[in-house]
């Protein structure tokens, strides 16, 4: 049984229908990745569990959220006269998050040669890959630091923001024309990031502290990579598809409102985490930015996953996400003082978050499996007709 009927019937007879379609026209994905997956694919016993692949992949980039925030807590091990994070946690690093990407490869292909792709597993997917979003970010951060020659937290608050917003444009996109259309950047950044965590082991973190070309450092460049591939590429081919599935009349919501629905929850999570960064007494970002950061992005894949069960279920997305009425409580608490210490306050909703998010998800999870369990049972039932 299900910890909490967080799925209605509605949504459960859409599953039932449900039919996967996705479109990845990415070169480093289509003609390097896909070959290596399909290599690495054959020598996987038959009897591994794509979920547990999916997991297991994702609890990669867990680690090294974990690993670095025992080494660099508050993000700044790679300024200069600090005490440098050792070289073997970046080569841990880098190999950690290459195998995260790959088993995230893998994990739907295993499922195809085992005939056991389910909605479920692609749910379970997709839902983990939201939470992804800031244990990698996070993670890369220590490369460079708030140092001097590193970037800001508040400069990587809305970096960060920028990645999440990238990431819930293709379930947008999919909850509007019904494709998932693979967006470029994430295969990009994944070979990039893995390589440059090896990098930094073998030439130090020094390397970084100069300049590229006059006073443009590689942070600038770590910026600039991340904006422009969201804004550049992501965005225009994210509204280009839903325009285009609106000419062919294919557009699943006829009405602006509904088509754009899905973002008020998430803009209203970033308005609500911002006023708290802005109007925060004791400048809580400065303070304490992993936790910020993880609070965050843990709420954010909690509205993000609920837009999946509404796509992948073809219902409509529900406007308000109640996990942001108390979020709106502690914000309050938190700006007019009401709570001196800011600190404790962060802690513990970032606590409330991620329980709140875990419960979530395995309610959900138990729920689908439940109800696959019985319709596939009842598939094998002899008819009665």
């Amino acid at each position: 049984m299900a910890l909490y009927e967080y799925v209605s019937r509605d949504q459960l007879s859409g599953f039932d229908k449900y039919k996967y379609s996705a479109v990845d026209s990415n070169p480093l994905s289509v003609y390097v990745m896909h070959p290596f997956w399909n290599s690495v694919v054959k020598v996987m016993p038959r009897w591994l569990a794509p979920n547990l692949i999916t997991f297991t992949g994702f609890m990669f980039l867990v680690f090294n959220f974990l690993m670095l925030s025992f080494y660099d807590y508050h993000f700044d091990a790679s300024a200069e006269g600090q005490t440098h994070v050792p070289s073997w946690v970046w080569v841990a690093a880098g190999l950690s998050n290459f195998l995260a990407y790959t088993l995230d490869g893998v994990d739907g292909k295993q499922a195809r040669r085992t005939n056991s792709s389910t909605p479920l597993g692609e749910l379970f997917d997709h839902g983990l890959d939201s939470w992804a979003c800031v244990f990698f970010v996070a993670t890369v951060y220590s490369i460079f630091g708030r140092g001097e020659s590193g970037v800001g937290v508040a400069t990587l608050y809305y970096i960060l923001w920028v990645v999440l917003f990238s990431f819930i444009l293709s379930h947008w996109e999919k909850y509007n024309t019904g494709i998932l259309f693979l967006p470029w950047g994430y295969d990009i950044s994944q070979v990039t990031i893995s390589i440059v965590y090896i990098f930094t082991a073998v030439v130090g973190v020094e390397t970084w502290y100069e300049p590229i070309w006059w006073n443009f450092h590689y942070r600038d460049l770590f910026t600039f990579m991340i904006l422009g591939c969201s804004f550049t590429v992501t965005l225009p081919m994210s509204l280009y598809n839903v325009f285009k599935a609106s000419r062919s009349n294919t557009l699943k919501h006829s009405s602006m409102y509904e088509a754009f629905l899905p973002f008020l929850s998430p803009v209203l999570l970033f308005l609500l985490s911002s006023a708290w960064v802005i109007f925060s007494p004791s400048d809580i970002l400065q303070q304490q930015p992993r936790v910020f950061y993880l609070m965050v992005g843990t709420a954010f894949a909690n509205v993000t996953c609920k837009l999946i069960v509404c796509q992948m279920s073809n219902t409509r997305c529900q406007p308000l996400s109640w996990l942001l009425v108390p979020m709106a409580t502690v914000v309050l608490l938190a700006v007019t003082g009401l709570v001196a210490n800011e600190t404790l306050l962060i802690y513990v909703w970032t606590a409330i978050v991620i329980l709140t998010h875990i419960h979530y998800g395995v309610s959900v999870v138990n729920q689908l499996s439940d109800h696959f369990n019985i319709f596939a049972f009842s598939l094998m039932k002899p008819s009665t007709d």
